[in-house]
């Protein structure tokens, strides 16, 4: 793993700012994501972010924090909190804004543990990678959750992404097994990496909840195809 987001974010909040980063998908041209917007207030998230901070209580896990603005904003609230990302860069950025517990772990090896709030933001369902990896690992999210927690989770239906076809029908070219499953290409200063993330669609979320028996609840939608889910034991 080259770390590259988490090299962004280091760079950026050690003034060594010279260039965003710039992203790719299997279905779309280079786009650029500006590192400042990971360090965004709670007033400059998306009203689906703030939702779901809104609806977290009691001790929280943060998963994929990146640059820790979630996990201070909750700090503040008097949250227990935790965050955890695989990027090294991520962790020591986020340490140094303010993040009281923050820990370079892979969730899905995270054992021995209950949480009332996991969260998965930034196109959560995203952690899953593969679309037939889902049951395995929200099992393990289950396994995380007090009995009276939840998971606040948001993604993105990209079926619009899609041409349509003289029927009407969407023209859906697919190397993986689900059409939200993507390639994910990352660059930043000259290095590039490459990842699979996972978009998925409301009702695929439902069922999968429903095979690990879980209750999936849509909370909120956004304006450009996305949602917040609720999922509970």
């Amino acid at each position: 793993m080259k770390d590259i987001l988490g090299k962004a974010i280091l760079d950026y909040f050690n003034d060594n700012f010279s260039e965003d980063i710039f992203t790719e998908t299997s279905i779309s041209e280079e786009d650029t994501l500006p590192i400042s917007y990971l360090f965004r207030s709670f007033d400059e998230m998306p009203p689906l972010e703030q939702t779901a901070l809104k609806h977290a209580y009691g001790k929280v896990l943060d998963i994929g924090c990146g640059a820790g603005s979630h996990s201070l904003y909750l700090q503040k609230k008097n949250a227990d909190v935790t965050a955890v990302d695989i990027s090294e860069g991520a962790i020591k950025t986020s340490k140094l804004r303010g993040v009281k517990k923050a820990f370079q772990q892979d969730v899905f090896q995270l054992k021995d543990q209950k949480f009332d709030t996991i969260l998965l933001l930034m196109n959560g369902t995203g952690i899953f990678g593969k679309y037939k990896e889902v049951p395995k690992k929200l099992l393990h999210l289950k396994s995380l959750l007090n009995q009276e927690g939840q998971i606040l989770i948001d993604s993105s239906d990209i079926i619009y992404m899609f041409d349509e076809d003289e029927d009407g029908g969407k023209w859906i070219p697919m190397d993986g097994d689900y059409y939200g499953e993507l390639t994910y290409t990352l660059k930043y200063k000259g290095e590039r990496e490459t990842t699979t993330w996972l978009y998925l669609d409301f009702t695929t979320l439902q069922t999968f909840c429903q095979m690990a028996e879980l209750k999936c609840e849509l909370l909120a939608e956004g304006e450009h195809y996305n949602y917040l889910a609720k999922i509970t034991l």
